[in-house]
């Protein structure tokens, strides 16, 4: 059987499937059932310093679903904020399940003084958290709602959680215009590795009330759609840092996380499928991970790491000659004219017997293939 152990981090994890950062692993018997369904790690829920962001308003999730043609994609909006724990409680958790688990448990640490990184980061270090995440780029935390720079955030973050041994992590947020700075700057100021990425702010309107949804103001959002922007900036990465990347964002099950791999992640992080199928879901990604391996003939994750990569073709390398057009086959066709109310370039038509046929204007652009609802229509060569 493949070998799907890897080293984050300088820590060892049974399998690359960590849980992230939520309220699925905020209390120890939940990091234990997190283990015990196969979780190679679990970081746990962030501590906040700001106190107010510990009590969470209710309700703080909503399923919006949005889509066309029937296909729907579901959205997690959530304000859920951070551990209901102090300092001292929340240390005494990491205790309480290092004694449960065997798996490395990282703290996620949000703070905005000096002080307090360095008093949390030493506090959960003597607790027996395995490593540190630093949750600079929550979409809750002051550091994002109040728009303020991330790099210079990193940098005091990394600087005074230094005298700690064990790996420091960061957070990084997708809402930057080039992550890839905040990235090198983790690695420049000694951070042992990044997240890509925490979850995205954003704003839902009730069209009754005219007025945010929820609790009234912004929110985090993911959910299965995440995942190409994930996969875009970690390919990006790969190449130039020389500290692991550990993804986070849009994965649902084994073949995201491998997709994840390929771009050139270490491990992979999840919750949104957590939270909406249970903790089984972990055990059911991993034995996905192992047939991809199995079935592709590889060892262990390390022979696909960042293979796609070199694969990667810049906009100057693209091919853009004119190489396919459009076939529509009668037999499956039953004329519901999806395809052509869409095709933009009138590269289908309409003949007098009712049936729609492919013109000298199809410029193949294959959107027409992917809105058929029949498969009725494929791309030919030229």
């Amino acid at each position: 059987m493949p070998n799907i152990e890897v080293t984050y981090a300088g820590l060892k994890l049974k399998t690359p499937i960590i849980v992230s950062s939520a309220g699925i692993v905020g209390y120890a018997h939940q990091i234990k059932k997190a283990e015990d369904y196969g979780a190679g790690a679990v970081v746990m829920k962030s501590f906040f310093e700001e106190e107010i962001c510990r009590k969470a308003p209710t309700p703080r999730f909503k399923l919006i679903r949005r889509g066309y043609n029937g296909n729907s994609s579901v959205i997690l909006y959530s304000y859920e904020q951070a551990s209901e724990l102090g300092p001292e409680e929340y240390a005494e958790e990491i205790s309480k399940a290092k004694s449960l688990v065997k798996i490395p448990i990282f703290a996620s640490l949000n703070c905005i003084t000096q002080d307090m990184w360095s008093k949390m980061s030493l506090l959960v270090e003597s607790a027996g958290a395995d490593g540190i995440e630093l949750n600079v780029s929550c979409p809750h935390g002051v550091h994002i709602m109040e728009g303020r720079t991330l790099k210079d955030e990193i940098k005091k973050a990394l600087e005074a959680t230094k005298d700690v041994k064990i790996p420091r992590i960061v957070k990084l947020s997708p809402q930057t215009s080039d992550p890839m700075i905040e990235a090198s700057e983790v690695e420049r100021s000694g951070g042992n590795g990044v997240v890509v990425f925490n979850r995205f702010t954003g704003l839902d309107i009730d069209l009754d009330t005219e007025a945010p949804i929820l609790h009234g103001g912004y929110a985090g959002h993911g959910g299965a759609w995440a995942i190409h922007y994930v996969l875009r900036w970690i390919s990006a990465m790969y190449p130039h840092l020389h500290i692991p990347i550990s993804a986070s964002g849009g994965v649902t099950n084994g073949k995201d996380a491998i997709k994840c791999i390929l771009a050139g992640a270490t491990s992979v992080q999840v919750c949104t499928a957590v939270i909406l199928k249970g903790y089984e879901v972990i055990e059911k990604i991993n034995k996905e991970v192992i047939e991809f391996l199995e079935g592709k003939g590889y060892s262990s994750l390390d022979d696909i790491r960042g293979k796609v990569v070199g694969k990667i073709l810049s906009y100057k390398e693209v091919d853009r000659r004119k190489l396919y057009v459009a076939y529509i086959n009668q037999e499956k066709c039953n004329q519901c004219e999806i395809c052509y109310k869409a095709c933009y370039s009138s590269g289908i038509e309409r003949h007098n017997d009712g049936r729609f046929y492919i013109n000298s204007n199809c410029i193949g652009c294959g959107l027409c293939v992917e809105l058929c609802p029949r498969k009725a229509i494929e791309l030919v060569r030229i």
